[in-house]
């Protein structure tokens, strides 16, 4: 993987110095990462496929892309955004402008030419092309954040009407009998543990939102199923507790 450099002298060999590129200490754990959020890594470059393939091992990249061309960087990603990928490209060079524009999202390096400066979306000022671990978890947090919250929300409303509608209708309809699983003390008390409960549960999750929900670097499914577990299972069970008890502690005054 390295470039041989041969010195001579008078035409006789004196010994030959290895050039190779230096890779970051601890590039493939960040790799991994990656690799751990479902994000596919490939490494283009216009190197040799020898050099390429010592490099992409060595460093721990999915898979590489030696002896390219600007244009081949750009039609790889079109390929990629075809097959319905979303694409993340991180360069230095000019002749990387072409596939920062063309990517999703394309991140050049502080250090690279203003060509490819101009090109991306960002500029990254620590030149790390691991960088992107950071963007992908600051906006999958953000995301991750607003749909727990709404998944909390909508259940929590659903559960709520479900706990507090039969109470307040069970004197004009009596068939919400069955339905009226809470017991509340009275239609009265059942609007007031609900107005209640919604002054006590919007201030809980004024934190979560700031703050954001943790994110872990696991496959969007796992994440899609701890989130419901906690948040939609929650949303759901909070309600009926919560209004139960303060329910119980408003009977004992109306």
């Amino acid at each position: 993987g390295g470039t041989p450099l041969v010195v001579s002298m008078n035409e006789q060999a004196l010994g030959v110095i290895e050039l190779q590129d230096i890779i970051k200490t601890g590039i493939s754990e960040r790799f991994e990462r990656l690799r751990k959020m479902g994000v596919k890594t490939v490494m283009v470059t216009g190197d040799n496929p020898l050099t390429a393939k010592f490099i992409a091992e060595k460093a721990g990249v999915d898979d590489f892309i030696a002896e390219a061309k600007p244009e081949d960087k750009m039609n790889y990603i079109k390929h990629e955004q075809a097959n319905g990928k979303l694409v993340a490209m991180m360069g230095d060079g000019t002749n990387d402008a072409p596939a920062l524009a063309q990517a999703d999202v394309g991140v050049a390096m502080n250090s690279g030419t203003q060509a490819a400066k101009e090109a991306g979306n960002m500029v990254d000022l620590d030149n790390d092309p691991t960088k992107l671990i950071e963007i992908i978890e600051i906006g999958k947090q953000l995301l991750i954040t607003r749909g727990t919250l709404t998944t909390f929300s909508i259940a929590n409303d659903v559960a709520k009407y479900f706990a507090i509608v039969p109470a307040l209708f069970i004197a004009s309809i009596p068939a919400l009998q069955s339905l009226n699983i809470m017991g509340l003390h009275s239609p009265e008390s059942a609007i007031m543990s609900a107005v209640i409960f919604n002054a006590i549960i919007i201030p809980i999750l004024i934190p979560i939102a700031l703050k954001g929900v943790d994110y872990k670097p696991i496959g969007a499914s796992a994440l899609l199923r701890r989130n419901l577990l906690i948040y939609g299972l929650g949303g759901v069970i909070a309600p009926f507790i919560g209004i139960k008890l303060i329910d119980m502690l408003v009977g004992l005054f109306v």
